[in-house]
């Protein structure tokens, strides 16, 4: 790996864990400004101050939620979009570049593939090319890839998160975002097929904070890498105890009990 490319992927994982909590913020185009992304600036510091190692988000909120104070936290610059009233709302498509992503201060960036989509070939070819320009500029890239179209029955189907992981580790990703599959044995066999980090997605808004600490306590079991999470953090009651309780598991080895504790501890 070249030194700039390690450098900045060192700003978004953990040094010594070797695992990152990774908060997007990107669901705005797809949406429209839901809660938990009107006030960005609270947002991004709720969670740098929970211990998220970074946040995602599209170039024109960097200005938004940039702070002058407070502790750090990565910058990861999303370059895929499409929106919920769009007729192909599965069909992403390239709305920035890596120089963009430069010029924001951005230490990565994210790329988003919906595999099964009949457009699918635009999106393979669009991340392919921003893989060799990431690679050009040694700059770390994530690559979030589901199963969705027409073909794909279930999209937590053991055998289609490994597909999509894969896809994403031969396009050149660094990092490969994909959905739990359920459990830690199948979970496992996803992770065992990458030779990059692999993290999990949040998915739809869960239950309960014990089912997202499940979730990602049986996923780092497995060997996952972390997380990337948006609307179960962002739109939590408390982020930043959230992040502090996902920090425990993620970074420290506690369990969801444990965690559950820290959470607890907040509302006190």
């Amino acid at each position: 790996m070249r030194i700039g490319k390690a450098i900045r992927r060192e700003r978004i994982f953990n040094r010594d864990t070797k695992r990152t909590i990774i908060v997007p913020l990107d669901h705005g185009i797809s949406i429209g400004p839901v809660h938990g992304l009107v006030d960005l600036r609270e947002t991004v510091n709720g969670v740098a101050e929970g211990g998220a190692n970074a946040v995602l988000m599209h170039k024109g909120l960097v200005r938004c939620g940039h702070r002058t104070s407070g502790k750090d936290i990565g910058l990861i610059l999303h370059l895929s979009a499409s929106t919920d009233v769009s007729p192909y709302p599965n069909a992403k498509t390239l709305v920035s570049s890596v120089r963009e992503a430069l010029k924001q201060g951005a230490d990565a960036i994210s790329v988003h593939i919906n595999l099964g989509d009949e457009t699918e070939r635009h999106m393979l070819k669009e991340v392919g090319e921003a893989a060799e320009e990431a690679a050009d500029w040694g700059m770390p890239l994530l690559a979030m890839v589901y199963g969705r179209g027409p073909k794909i029955k279930d999209g937590f189907a053991p055998d289609v998160v490994a597909h999509c992981a894969r896809v994403g580790q031969e396009l050149g990703a660094d990092i490969i975002k994909v959905v739990y599959t359920g459990d830690p044995d199948s979970f496992a066999k996803v992770v065992e097929s990458c030779c990059v980090p692999v993290v999990i997605a949040g998915g739809p808004k869960l239950d309960s904070d014990r089912d997202l600490l499940t979730i990602v306590h049986d996923s780092i079991a497995a060997g996952g890498s972390g997380l990337s999470v948006g609307r179960n953090i962002f739109q939590h009651e408390n982020p930043a105890a959230l992040c502090r309780a996902l920090a425990g598991i993620v970074h420290d080895g506690r369990t969801v009990n444990e965690g559950m504790e820290i959470l607890r501890g907040a509302d006190r």
